[in-house]
């Protein structure tokens, strides 16, 4: 039987680590459920390097350090290649919107290319890429 696979986003990595986030109860929940249900997490090198550097500024570097430490170690982290970076870059250029990242922009290209259909995350354009987004808001 094939593992369950979960894209996580910037948003939802933040509102786990950041007991001050409006979200941070239902991250922190459905974060200990999914590890106990052995749920494939996927995330990419764009999303660690934006979560990171939010951690840092907003929350401090103890912050950083444990998102290192506890949290990335259960993370599949998949790697942006040139290809998909051109393609998101091209969706951004598109999609002429300033709401629209494109970290955000890559996210749903790796996601289309790795077949995964549902993001843990807390914005929402993935709903609007026609992902599933959990948990639901």
């Amino acid at each position: 039987m094939r593992r369950k696979r979960l894209f996580v986003d910037t948003s939802a990595l933040l509102a786990v680590m950041d007991g001050g986030d409006f979200f941070h109860p239902k991250a922190l929940e459905g974060w200990k459920q999914w590890l106990t249900e052995d749920v494939v997490l996927v995330s990419s090198n764009y999303v660690i390097l934006e979560t990171t550097a939010l951690l840092q500024r907003r929350i401090g570097m103890e912050a950083v350090a444990l998102f290192y430490e506890d949290i990335l170690p259960v993370i599949q982290v998949e790697w942006v290649v040139p290809d998909i970076h051109r393609s998101a870059v091209a969706a951004l250029l598109a999609a002429r919107r300033q709401d629209l990242s494109l970290v955000d922009c890559t996210s749903f290209e790796l996601m289309r290319r790795l077949g995964l259909r549902t993001a843990f995350s807390f914005d929402w354009h993935f709903a609007e890429q026609g992902f599933e987004v959990l948990p639901p808001v």
